[in-house]
């Protein structure tokens, strides 16, 4: 699947299924815990967001320090139930997927498909191999938070399974 215009199309998202696999060409945006915290607060007070939410998705990553040689360090994704606080202002504001690992809330399934969205796993363990499919980076937002600042990866080729798709159905099965 390739982003249109960096911007995902609700469509292509809605016709993915439940443990399918994707090799993802485009716009993805890092942000773990203490960037979503930053992000819900700034919705919660009426203020302009660092990045519009509107089509994209975030990957659940902190990019280790980037060698000299590299473009990124290692980027694998990191535990994605720690974000699921934060998960219902996010699609309220046009998020349309999320990329982890491990499982999500019954609440998250029901709003992954509540707002007709998806969550993708990315394979844990080999962010030295998902760093090899990033072809440009560049911090947007939250420096101070080092790893877990915002950061706007373009990647070819990466490699991803629908954990959760549209229509809420779960490889991890009912929760």
């Amino acid at each position: 699947m390739k982003s249109r215009r960096n911007n995902f199309l609700k469509g292509d998202l809605i016709k993915l299924r439940c443990y399918q696999e994707v090799l993802f060409s485009g716009v993805l945006y890092t942000a773990r815990d203490q960037a979503h915290k930053k992000l819900v607060v700034l919705i919660e007070n009426g203020k302009k967001l660092p990045v519009d939410l509107k089509g994209t998705i975030i990957y659940y990553c902190g990019p280790t320090a980037t060698p000299k040689e590299k473009l990124i360090g290692s980027c694998g994704p990191t535990t994605s139930s720690r974000m699921d606080e934060f998960v219902e202002p996010l699609l309220k504001a046009g998020l349309l997927g999320m990329i982890g690992k491990g499982r999500r809330s019954k609440r998250v399934r029901e709003l992954i498909k509540r707002y007709k969205a998806v969550y993708f796993v990315a394979p844990a363990g080999c962010g030295a191999l998902l760093a090899q499919k990033v072809i440009s980076k560049k911090l947007i937002a939250f420096k101070e938070l080092g790893a877990e600042a915002i950061c706007k990866l373009e990647v070819k080729g990466f490699p991803l399974i629908v954990a959760i798709d549209s229509k809420g159905r779960s490889i991890y099965g009912d929760l």
